[in-house]
C-alpha cells in the first residue's frame, strides 16, 4: 500500500499554490461582474468578448483567441449565442476568404455603451474593498503570468 500524502503537504499546497489562489480568486471576480452584468443580459466572459471585438477595423479570429486566452474553438463557441442576439457578425476576410473578421453590431455597441457603467462600478467598488493593494502593480503581474 503507498503512503497517504502527509496532510502537511495539502496546508502546502492550500496556503501557498498561486494557481488555486488564482483559480478561487477568478471565480469570484467572474460572480461579481456576471452579477453586475445580469440587467444587461450578459455575462463577464461576454462582455470581454465583446469589448475585445471593438477596434477600428474587425479582427480576425486569432487575435481576439490570443487576447482572451481561448483557442479558437471556444471562442467560436463563445461568439455563437452573440452572433444569434445580433451583437457580433461573422464574416470572411475580404483579402483571405478563408479567414473570419469578428464585427460589433450597432445592437453590440449599444449593449457595451448600456453595460460599461455597471462594469466601471463593479470595478471601482472592488478598487475602494482593496486600499493597500497595488492594483496597476496586480494587473501588471497578471499580464506578464498570461
Amino acid at each position: 500500500m503507498t503512503q497517504p500524502v502527509p496532510f502537511e503537504t495539502t496546508a502546502e499546497v492550500r496556503d501557498g499554490c498561486l494557481c488555486l489562489h488564482a483559480q478561487r480568486a477568478a471565480r469570484a471576480l467572474a460572480r461579481r461582474f456576471d452579477e453586475a452584468l445580469r440587467p444587461h443580459a450578459i455575462t463577464n466572459q461576454q462582455f470581454s468578448l465583446l469589448m475585445s471585438l471593438n477596434r477600428p477595423e474587425p479582427p480576425t479570429m486569432a487575435p481576439v483567441a490570443q487576447l482572451l486566452a481561448m483557442d479558437r474553438t471556444t471562442l467560436t463557441a463563445a461568439l455563437k449565442p452573440l452572433e444569434r442576439r445580433g451583437l457580433v457578425s461573422v464574416e470572411p476576410d475580404a483579402s483571405d476568404r478563408r479567414n473570419r473578421r469578428l464585427r460589433l453590431t450597432e445592437a453590440g455597441h449599444a449593449l457595451l455603451l448600456d453595460a460599461l457603467p455597471a462594469w466601471r462600478r463593479t470595478h471601482a467598488e472592488l478598487e475602494a474593498a482593496q486600499p493597500g493593494l497595488d492594483m496597476p502593480g496586480l494587473r501588471a503581474s497578471l499580464r506578464a503570468i498570461s
